[in-house]
């Protein structure tokens, strides 16, 4: 059902690209200097980073609705229009957005540029996958491009990530790289702008650094590196910091331990002593509830980033705001 709504989708966009009028959008590769790059993206992270580069420049919005859930989202069709109508679309990649690569096809002949921002970008193995291959470059970027094929879509349509870890925005040192692209594809169609984007571009790498030495510090004095989690979001964390996470659910929250898993989470937290449980903003699973319970355990809360809520909106905050948090709440996971 999931697939035919989405084939139907695609069906609709292209007949309405069909019949717009050209003259609407940028035909001939020029565009007024008032008037900012049109950007849209799939995750906050990405919109934040573009927001940051361009600045005035350009006009970001995610698809996402505040609170959502980013590996179960399925886009509209004015989400469709939207991304149509936009000059460019941001998307994390690595299996997070199994729309992605279709959308892509039915653009290919559009002004529309499609940045996968972790191009390139060293990804770490899923959970499912620790081999020592599991890591990609940019040499493998055609492999992951190749990875949904419509051969793959009863895969795509369960929201299953494949191989790769696709949380990278929450390692701050990989954000960077993220941010390069944005950076890279920004100075591609406007490069006219190109020292801007590069200045801002370093002011936001140095307050990603300042993150990351949080961070560092953080996993250096802490009592102990383990943290139990609702969902395996936070391997990133793992790979750069030693921080170890005990995951109740897999890459997507709907991804439930089997029986077996479970006693062996409830066994290991216990045998770690874990005091807290730590939730998400905008997930909150039965099973990690249980747990909870099972080892008489504290509820925290940390941000993974994917999405804002309407709370983070009206308080105003923003990836660093919340990073931060994120650090302070990690700081008495590991402390206690």
């Amino acid at each position: 059902m999931r697939k035919f709504l989405f084939i139907s989708l695609v069906l609709m966009l292209s007949t309405f690209l069909s019949a717009c009028n050209q003259t609407a959008k940028k035909t001939d590769g020029n565009q007024s200097d008032a008037e900012p790059i049109s950007i849209m993206t799939s995750l906050y992270p990405l919109q934040y980073f573009a927001e940051r580069i361009g600045e005035d420049m350009v006009k970001a919005e995610s698809l996402l609705p505040p609170g959502s859930d980013a590996h179960t989202f399925e886009p509209t069709s004015k989400d469709m229009m939207s991304i149509a109508e936009s000059d460019l679309f941001i998307y994390n990649g690595l299996g997070m957005e199994s729309y992605a690569e279709k959308i892509t096809k039915s653009l290919e002949n559009e002004d529309t540029i499609m940045v996968e921002a972790t191009k390139g970008v060293d990804a770490i193995a899923s959970p499912h996958d620790h081999s020592e291959e599991g890591h990609h470059d940019e040499g493998e970027a055609a492999h992951e491009e190749e990875h949904h094929e419509e051969g793959d879509a009863a895969h795509e349509d369960e929201h299953h990530h494949g191989d790769y870890d696709p949380h990278v925005w929450l390692d701050p040192n990989r954000a960077i790289a993220l941010a390069g692209n944005i950076r890279d594809a920004l100075i591609d169609l406007h490069p006219e702008d190109k020292d801007a984007f590069i200045q801002n571009f370093n002011e936001l790498k140095k307050d990603l650094e300042e993150i990351d030495a949080e961070f560092t510090s953080l996993a250096q004095e802490s009592d102990h590196p383990e943290i139990l989690v609702s969902h395996a979001a936070y391997g990133y964390w793992e790979d750069a910091y030693g921080i170890e996470q005990l995951a109740v659910a897999g890459l997507s929250p709907t991804d439930e331990p089997s029986q077996k898993e479970l006693k062996e989470i409830i066994e290991t937290a216990k045998e770690h002593s874990i005091h807290y449980v730590i939730f998400e903003q905008n997930v909150t699973t039965r099973i990690a509830e249980i747990i909870q319970k099972e080892i008489n355990a504290k509820p925290l809360k940390v941000h993974n980033l994917s999405v804002l809520t309407e709370s983070d909106i009206e308080n105003n905050e923003n990836y660093l705001t919340l990073m931060k948090k994120n650090i302070k709440t990690l700081e008495q996971a590991m402390n206690d």
